[in-house]
């Protein structure tokens, strides 16, 4: 993969996740662990090669056929992207409300969710008046509230406390356990320590695939 007429930014990079696994992105800034899940996610396409989701080669798909390949797929975004205009519910239910579902269907869940991650004093509150972790938890609300059957999360315990950060992971493992496939991109070394999982390192655009680095959490 390449932007524009840049460099490589990955390299020969292939592999195959199988359904309801659990992994760890690693490498250093710049190693291409964004570009990797822009990749899984259809935010870009490849240079060359191809790319598979679901039993589908996804790399040739056009534009109309995109949203309901990533219906399937929650993205916890580096950037966030919340809707600064919608309250943390609102935002949270998104995913809910495109998919067609009535408020009455999904109020509780929503609420619920947002307890666990800490922001139950704070539905009605729009993101700008939220802190950074705050904000960081609700775009993770948001990607998990529909049960994706794939989870991608861009650094997702960035800016939360120790505590916090493994409160998230807990909840990406429990999500895992419902059969969601998990990859998460990060420079945390403690919570990729803890939590026993494959790991995919990336060095200057090319996978080199490492052992669980400990105990499970």
């Amino acid at each position: 993969m390449r932007y524009g007429r840049g460099p490589e930014v990955l390299s020969d990079v292939s592999l195959s996740l199988p359904r309801g696994s659990f992994h760890f992105v690693t490498g250093p800034s710049g190693a291409g662990k964004s570009s990797l899940l822009k990749l899984i996610y259809l935010a870009a396409r490849p240079s060359s090669g191809a790319v598979r989701l679901f039993g589908e080669d996804v790399t040739t798909l056009g534009g109309g056929d995109l949203p309901r390949i990533r219906r399937r797929i929650g993205v916890v975004f580096q950037d966030l992207l919340l809707l600064d205009h919608l309250s943390a519910f609102d935002n949270t239910a998104l995913p809910l409300r495109i998919a067609g579902h009535k408020p009455s269907e999904y109020r509780n869940d929503v609420a619920e969710l947002l307890t666990w991650v800490g922001l139950g004093q704070r539905m009605n509150a729009l993101p700008p008046t939220l802190a950074g972790g705050e904000k960081q938890r609700l775009a993770i609300a948001r990607a998990v509230v529909a049960r994706p059957e794939i989870l991608l999360a861009d650094e997702p315990t960035g800016n939360v406390d120790h505590e916090m950060a493994l409160r998230i992971y807990r909840l990406f493992v429990e999500l895992n356990r419902l059969g969601t496939t998990v990859i998460i991109a990060t420079h945390d070394q403690d919570l990729v320590a803890r939590s026993a999982r494959p790991v995919l390192h990336l060095d200057k655009g090319r996978l080199r695939p490492l052992p669980p680095q400990g105990p499970a959490a």
